[in-house]
Parts: structure tokens; C-alpha cells; sequence
């Protein structure tokens, strides 16, 4: 088990945004979160990758409790996330914007992590010497995933990588997650758009209002009922 969260909680003041939550994520799955808009589906990544604090349960990364450790630390053991609304420094070139993900190494092996980034978003490498702020919304989707890609991550975090795409663009973005994991890259991946996430998935979990009320495999959960009349419009 890579990553195993126990009974997690956490608050914003007096509001409970998750409440006790248990999810496993074995190293090379992807795991898909579905939920609708504030079921808490950012906040459990937020807690995740340390930016959140969380008021209960745990988090173990490799069988080590990272709980209170700081989102840096996070980043350094290979938890990187590629955030909700991309958030990339747009003033910055795009280029910066990918060493930027490498923050946390040293050494000659990025010049080579950059190549592997361009060749795998020949865009990006087109536009490397742009400011990021200038490219085209699946353009700085695809940067942001590349960003967090350059961490060298053990577990890649993805938070809605779909939202306010075209769906030509989102079916990029979906095949794109698609290579990774079968390149062995274990993902997290939070999405609303519930039918394209659960599609790839090797197991899936629904939130709803802070809970999980749902799991099992990705492609059991597009046949449940439940799952079909809430999220896939069925």
C-alpha cells in the first residue's frame, strides 16, 4: 500500500469538510474520487499534499505516518499535485514553470526530465520561451501536469484536470493520464467529470458531503445504479 488515509477529518472553523474519510492507493493504480461540487473532493487533496490541515485520522505515505509533516517534505518523498484551476505562474516562461517542479532535486538528471517533458507535450516546447499566462487553457493544463511530473512523483495528485475544457481537449487530457498510468505512474485522480475518470480507473471512490459513501472498481462503478442516476446523467 503506497498511500492510506485512516479516518480523516478536517474543518474550516466550525464547518466539517470531511468526515472520516478511509481510501487506499496501491502503488501503479489509478484511483478515481467522483463527486459533486463541494462534497469535499479539493480539501482531501489539500490535506493530502499538507496545504490543509487536517483535525483527525491519519495519513501514511509507504508505511510511514506524514500527517504533520510539511507540504514540502510531502513534495520531496514524491507526492506532487497538479492543482484545480492549473495555477500556473503566468508572468513566468514556460520553461521556469517546469524547473519549478524540480525545485526539490539537484543534479543533471532535469536537463533530461525537461526533454522527456517536451517530447511528451511537444507544445510546451514550441512555447517554452512564452510566459505561461499566455497559452490556451489546455495548454496550461498540460503544463501544469508536466510541472508536477518534473517532482519525479511516487504518487501524481490530479485535481480536476478537465475543468473548463472543450471536449476535444478533454479527451486529450484523459489520454494523456492514460499513458501515464500505463507507464506505471501511480495517480490520484479528482474529477466531476464522474464517466471519464471511473473509464480509466482501476478502483474508484464517490464523496459525498465529506463521506465516502461508495467504493469498488472503476468499471463496477459506472454499472452501479446509484453512481449512474447521480453522476452520469443515466
Amino acid at each position: 500500500m503506497l498511500l492510506e488515509i485512516s479516518g480523516l477529518t478536517s474543518h474550516y472553523g466550525r464547518i466539517q469538510a470531511l468526515k472520516g474519510i478511509d481510501l487506499q492507493i496501491r502503488e501503479g493504480e489509478l484511483v478515481a474520487l467522483v463527486g459533486a461540487n463541494g462534497a469535499g473532493k479539493t480539501t482531501l487533496l489539500r490535506c493530502m499534499s499538507g496545504v490543509q490541515p487536517i483535525t483527525g485520522g491519519t495519513i501514511k505515505f509507504d508505511g510511514k505516518d506524514i500527517s504533520k509533516m510539511s507540504p514540502e517534505h510531502r513534495v520531496g518523498l514524491g507526492i506532487c499535485q497538479s492543482p484545480e484551476g492549473r495555477q500556473v505562474f503566468g508572468p513566468m516562461s514556460v520553461e521556469d514553470n517546469l524547473r519549478l517542479g524540480a525545485y526539490r532535486r539537484h543534479g543533471p538528471n532535469i536537463k533530461a526530465d525537461m526533454d522527456r517533458m517536451y517530447e511528451m507535450f511537444p507544445i510546451l516546447h514550441k512555447k517554452r520561451e512564452l510566459p505561461a499566462g499566455t497559452l490556451s487553457g489546455g495548454q496550461q493544463q498540460m503544463l501544469a501536469i508536466a510541472r508536477a511530473l518534473m517532482g519525479h512523483p511516487r504518487v501524481l495528485l490530479l485535481d480536476e484536470p478537465s475543468m473548463g475544457l472543450a471536449p476535444l481537449l478533454v479527451a486529450e487530457i484523459f489520454k494523456i493520464v492514460e499513458a501515464l498510468k500505463e507507464n506505471g505512474t501511480t495517480i490520484f485522480l479528482v474529477e466531476q467529470n464522474a464517466y471519464a475518470a471511473l473509464a480509466i480507473a482501476d478502483r474508484g471512490y464517490v464523496l459525498e458531503t465529506g463521506s465516502v459513501v461508495l467504493s469498488d472498481d472503476g468499471a463496477k462503478l459506472l454499472t452501479n445504479e446509484k453512481v449512474k442516476e447521480a453522476y452520469l446523467g443515466l
